[in-house]
């Protein structure tokens, strides 16, 4: 490759990959969801069920897996609302693992989401702007 050529790729390159982060500007998750949609615990080994979240956004790439880096996961309610401190009978960690609690019979609602507003009341829980939802059915 000539000296000219190498010249033009150390320019060309970097406006390059500026233009590719230029464009991911601006985009905003419009939705969120979540699979399985509703899974049955005692279907899965030890009664854990891994729940992935899945973001549609404004801009390519889209849509795309979404990590604990991009949602927070909690149990709440099919509106949004996290527990909180309330014990609603599971367990889900920040990479959307959730089991049962012992002695806990019921459906919970698993939730994936940003945008959570500040709690007045701890034991509330917090908003979810932009979530998905899923049932989780304990025995």
């Amino acid at each position: 490759m000539t000296r000219f050529g190498s010249c033009l790729l150390f320019v060309v390159l970097p406006l390059i990959a500026l233009g590719i982060v230029g464009c991911a500007s601006g985009r905003q998750l419009q939705s969120v969801t979540l699979s399985p949609v509703s899974a049955d615990a005692q279907n899965f080994p030890n009664g854990q069920v891994s729940f992935t979240a899945t973001g549609s956004f404004s801009k390519a790439p889209s849509p795309v897996q979404l990590t604990s880096k991009d949602v927070m996961w909690c149990a709440g309610s099919s509106g949004g609302m996290c527990v909180g401190n309330i014990n609603p009978g599971v367990t889900v960690d920040q990479s959307g693992l959730a089991e049962c609690l012992p002695g806990f019979t019921g459906t919970v609602t698993i939730l994936a989401g940003t945008g959570s507003s500040s709690m007045m009341n701890p034991d509330g829980g917090s908003q979810l702007k932009t979530f998905g939802g899923a049932q989780l059915a304990c025995p």
